[in-house]
């Protein structure tokens, strides 16, 4: 038999959400109705104009063929003109833009690309989980900058640049912020190009969430920043603005090295991915603007209900400016416990499935997450199931 220790999963902590789904597993093979607000995967149909040109793509065989690892022309082409028409950044598709398959693959393949032994990366913290397991995988060392409700994202940037064990090459900016919904400003932006600058760090932004924003609150790109070109590369996709995840198209612009790195890497990993799933992101890119719309409607339909419901069970949470979720910090008389283990206690009692906060790092401890991927009515019962619950307990 040979040696099953494998060197890079051997530092893996244990999966967090496992024990969540396999409760939610049993409970569901035993009949009992189970609200799921775990995964932040959108529950709606894609926009029929990409269905429409998948489908008017797929037939023809000079479709069928290796697409290219950078993606396709147009596709490249498609993301400049929407940060054209959105924040008045010029990019070069040749250049400044590169198709990924989903921001995912993209930010872990970037850090692959860029990131070695000895090299610290400031990473929110909690984070999405590839912006601190991506830079372990590539051998770096995550220092973690503390990110949520009333935390100013400069000076926790900065703490975390000073007790780096040395000097930090690289600082991933997360706005708005999956998981806590928090947002930043373009002045806030703004100051922290001007300290990358100071320090001599690259800025790596994931702008996922773009266009979940309410009530009048702004998702400013890095880009837009004067300056910030020269060390900054963003990552989006059509995953949540279109309700597209399943299609894996994401795209990493700006600065040309670190385009360039990524696309080197890619060059030996991929081909890239089918040509018609990359055509209808162009169309959704293009021509998806009133699908964005009612989208961000539909979330901000089930934030309000959400938000509201919660609030009449006892449990009082901020409304969120910002993504499809609900960052909620666990009622006081429970958070001794942990929240995997109200997490289970929620699911167990009221069939109300989440995502515990420290499956989001160490700073997501005290919190869980909702992600807003039931329907109102669904919600309401949801909280209905809860209120009884915690009154009960």
């Amino acid at each position: 038999m040979p040696d099953s220790h494998f060197y890079r999963l051997a530092g893996l902590p244990p999966y967090v959400l496992g024990q969540v789904d396999e409760l939610k597993t049993r409970l569901r093979l035993a009949g009992k109705e189970v609200y799921d607000f775990g995964l932040g995967n959108p529950d709606r149909g894609s926009p029929a104009l990409a269905v429409e040109r998948l489908i008017a793509e797929a037939p023809p065989a000079r479709n069928h063929r290796y697409a290219p690892s950078p993606g396709v022309p147009a596709v490249r082409q498609a993301i400049c003109d929407w940060y054209r028409r959105r924040y008045g950044v010029e990019l070069d598709p040749e250049l400044e833009a590169i198709s990924t398959i989903g921001s995912k693959e993209g930010l872990g393949h970037l850090f692959l690309a860029v990131i070695g032994p000895g090299d610290t990366v400031l990473v929110p913290d909690p984070c999405y989980p590839i912006h601190r397991f991506g830079v372990l995988f590539a051998g770096g060392e995550v220092v973690p900058v503390p990110t949520g409700p009333g935390r100013d994202p400069l000076v926790e940037l900065e703490a975390a640049r000073v007790r780096a064990p040395r000097p930090p090459k690289l600082a991933v900016i997360n706005f708005p912020h999956n998981p806590t919904a928090e947002t930043a400003t373009r002045a806030q932006l703004e100051a922290i190009v001007r300290w990358a600058e100071e320090h001599d760090l690259w800025l790596v932004s994931d702008l996922a969430y773009a266009d979940l924003v309410f009530d009048g609150a702004a998702s400013p790109s890095m880009l837009e920043i004067p300056g910030a070109r020269a060390r900054t590369c963003e990552f989006f996709t059509v995953s949540k603005s279109y309700n597209m995840p399943g299609w894996r198209v994401g795209f990493c612009v700006g600065n040309a090295e670190l385009v360039g790195a990524l696309k080197r890497i890619k060059g030996y990993l991929d081909y890239g991915h089918f040509a018609p799933v990359q055509l209808a992101a162009v169309s959704a890119l293009e021509n998806g603007d009133q699908a964005v719309r009612e989208i961000v409607s539909t979330y901000r339909a089930r934030r309000d209900a959400l938000v509201r419901g919660l609030g009449t069970a006892g449990w009082t949470v901020p409304s969120p400016a910002a993504t499809m979720f609900v960052w909620a910090e666990i009622p006081a008389r429970f958070r001794a416990g942990g929240s995997v283990q109200f997490a289970m206690e929620l699911l167990e009692k009221a069939g109300v499935a989440v995502a515990p906060g420290v499956a989001f790092g160490p700073g997501g401890e005290g919190f869980v997450r909702f992600a807003l991927v039931e329907e109102v009515d669904r919600i309401d019962a949801a909280c209905r199931a809860l209120g009884l619950a915690l009154a009960a307990t």
